[in-house]
């Protein structure tokens, strides 16, 4: 079944300011179900967690669905889904965590891949307690990531890898990885920011102990969330305050959990598994739904390359076999700001960043500032894609400007 992309987009008020929205890697566009959720919520009688008044129940049965829904989207188990205020909160507490059980001699495998978000909390912890960290490259020239093997032993106590990078694109072998690091002994995190807002995700076929991701990526409000085992979960004792539940999996949620966003949260799986006409459970229907919207931005990627092909001075360094649709470009002798800038005057909304995938941009060459990326959404259309192809060759037959460059994170 095929996306319906006007009807998607009917949904969608950010989108009649008239701007044509490559940004999305860096967050995407809320539809009107989601903001509803949060702004009901909101002014709904609601207290802490409980089951005496029907504000306690309000605010615990948001909670449970959240977890039920971000089960379905991600294929895991509720009780072992945990939120947090951000996927990079998240990561660094659980890598403070385990670390608690590494000392010297023991070994954290990070990718020049990935995010910084699931390189720094791993270094930093692995420092504190005297481990080391081995590093995995990668081909810039295909962007495919080299072999893990030769950096495992014994002693490796955990490979991070993304899902998929977020600055170019590269879909890694994710499972072949998982099967590895197993046989190694060692657990596998896995950043899924960026792959779960463009295919279906199922975190135990792809092998995943733990796999982060953020809903406003995927349609939703700011926040993180890990999915992992509860068996896995109950074997890690966090800090956390005294009084505080160590049930799992609240024993990872510091402090109150922000309802309002966990509504948002539920509302955005609800509106994925609607993209498409069917019937099924919520599972079932975000696969078909995922699966269209991988195969409808496939094919916008493969107007855009076709495009940026015949354009002069263009480099697109997204080259992997298997790939999100997101396009890092690069214009010879050109600033990529300038670029941005210039997309930017016409409507045309597509960042120039590293996007703190910044190990992966000066492997590539980019040095801190990476390039120009150019990401699809769910609600990317053909008259956006025009309106990029467009600008694009209007800006490659125009004489350089100098200047700076922007900056973005998650």
């Amino acid at each position: 079944m095929s996306l319906d992309v006007a009807a998607v987009r009917d949904h969608f008020p950010s989108l009649t300011a008239g701007y044509a929205h490559f940004d999305g890697p860096g967050g995407s566009q809320v539809p009107d179900v989601v903001a509803r959720a949060v702004a009901e919520t909101m002014t709904s009688p609601l207290a802490n967690r409980g089951t005496v008044t029907a504000a306690e129940r309000t605010a615990d049965a948001i909670v449970l669905a959240a977890r039920v829904a971000m089960a379905d989207l991600l294929g895991a188990d509720p009780g072992g889904v945990v939120f947090g205020r951000s996927m990079t909160a998240l990561t660094f507490d659980l890598a403070r965590t385990l670390a608690a059980g590494w000392g010297p001699g023991d070994e954290v495998v990070v990718t020049r891949l990935d995010h910084d978000a699931n390189i720094r909390p791993w270094v930093i912890a692995a420092e504190a307690v005297g481990a080391t960290v081995r590093w995995l490259g990668f081909d810039p020239a295909t962007g495919e990531l080299d072999d893990l093997a030769p950096l495992l032993s014994d002693r490796t106590r955990l490979v991070a890898v993304t899902g998929a990078s977020n600055l170019i694109g590269t879909r890694p072998p994710v499972r072949a990885i998982a099967d590895r690091a197993h046989d190694a002994g060692a657990l596998v995190h896995v950043d899924g920011v960026h792959l779960t807002a463009h295919a279906a995700v199922d975190v135990t076929e792809m092998g995943a102990d733990l796999y982060a991701c953020s809903p406003y990526k995927f349609l939703g409000p700011h926040c993180g969330v890990l999915a992992a085992a509860p068996a896995l979960l109950e074997t890690l004792r966090p800090a956390k305050l005294l009084p505080s539940s160590d049930a799992v999996p609240e024993r990872f949620e510091l402090g109150t959990l922000p309802y309002e966003l966990l509504a948002g949260t539920t509302a955005a799986v609800d509106f994925l598994a609607g993209l498409v006409p069917g019937d099924g459970t919520r599972r079932e229907r975000l696969v078909a739904s995922m699966t269209a919207v991988e195969a409808h931005e496939d094919r916008l990627r493969h107007r855009i390359e076709d495009a940026l092909a015949a354009l002069p001075g263009v480099t697109v360094w997204s080259r992997a076999a298997r790939r999100t649709p997101t396009l890092l470009v690069g214009f010879d002798g050109r600033d990529p700001a300038e670029a941005y800038r210039f997309l930017a005057e016409r409507g045309v909304n597509a960042p120039a960043s590293s996007f703190y995938a910044l190990e992966a941009s000066r492997h590539l060459g980019l040095g801190d500032g990476g390039s120009l990326r150019i990401g699809l959404a769910p609600y990317t259309d053909d008259g956006d894609v025009d309106r990029l192809i467009a600008a694009l060759g209007e800006f490659t037959s125009v004489p350089p400007v100098a200047e700076s460059r922007n900056s973005g994170g998650r």
